[in-house]
């Protein structure tokens, strides 16, 4: 009953629309562009954010509303399995050249890999089925220790929105409930389900370095991919003063990395170095599973 109404929600943003293209026509310091630009690209992620509190509320509605039945969230990777090889050697890590960038991807700086390959295909629906019907989620030895006390307290025994049918895996997407398609790369996941998954297939997620590395030679963007490295602060990082110090900084600590982006991300708002973190036990963004090995 508190909740502005869509025509309020239209005014304010008319409202706030008038004062920043009126701050604008005045002379701004080269500081406050730099704000209004992260500013810009922090709306961008909350825009993609909301479109996961959407389909959140709908797919915990009982009656599974369609939000678009023209919307569609599954397609498939037609390309014979392969794996992308990174040699051990000393890489390249970071942004470097024109254009925005967030500050957690900065310095430009050079890291060690002892060789790895990676999945050119993501995990699909039909692959972690198995694991399911293999009764993954009940083996100890595929979790971390908080991952189990997770299952434990939570009874999760199945990716977000995935139901059991009269004995058939359906699974709810902005178009309406539908049975699984098997072919189509896994969504809703956690960095904790992700893990289990690449511990049964005998494999582990990629880190973050080994991601960037390879990224240029798989096809990326359609799902966050989990990665197995920790956020962290790369060399040299100062957090910024004052509240922008706020944004990326004061999160290095208990979250885990993805790479990539999903059919959600806003246009031209994804690159190889893009950072993003989430706790290890969130299933709501739209992330997958692409599986690596040691050489």
């Amino acid at each position: 009953m508190t909740r502005p109404t869509v025509e309020e929600i239209y005014q304010y943003r008319k409202y706030v629309d008038v004062a920043v293209r009126e701050l604008l026509s005045h002379i701004i310091t080269d500081e406050m562009k730099n704000i209004l630009e992260i500013g810009f690209n922090h709306e961008q992620q909350h825009q993609e954010l909301l479109f996961y509190d959407i389909k959140y509320i709908l797919g915990h509605n009982p009656l599974f509303p369609a939000y678009d039945k023209g919307f569609e969230e599954y397609f498939t990777e037609d390309w014979e399995h392969d794996w992308v090889h990174i040699n051990k050697g000393n890489y390249k890590i970071g942004f470097e050249g024109k254009g925005f960038s967030f500050d957690n991807e900065h310095n430009y700086h050079e890291v060690h890999l002892e060789g790895a390959k990676i999945s050119n295909r993501l995990v699909t629906n039909g692959e972690y089925a198995e694991f399911i019907e293999a009764k993954g989620y009940e083996k100890h030895e595929y979790w971390h220790s908080d991952a189990r006390a997770w299952l434990e307290e939570t009874e999760i025994s199945a990716p977000l929105y995935w139901h059991k049918i009269e004995g058939n895996w359906h699974y709810y997407t902005l178009a309406g409930l539908k049975p699984i398609n098997k072919d189509a790369p896994l969504m809703h996941i956690s960095f904790y389900e992700a893990y289990a998954f690449a511990e049964w297939k005998g494999m582990r997620l990629p880190t973050e370095f080994e991601w960037e590395t390879a990224a240029n030679l798989f096809d990326w963007g359609k799902r966050w991919e989990h990665t197995g490295s920790a956020y962290l602060p790369y060399p040299s990082y100062t957090k910024p003063a004052g509240a922008i110090g706020e944004y990326n900084g004061k999160f290095m600590v208990n979250q885990m990395v993805m790479r990539g982006s999903s059919r959600a991300t806003s246009l031209n708002h994804s690159r190889k170095t893009y950072r993003n973190f989430f706790h290890p036990h969130l299933q709501w963004h739209f992330s997958g599973i692409r599986l690596a090995q040691d050489l």
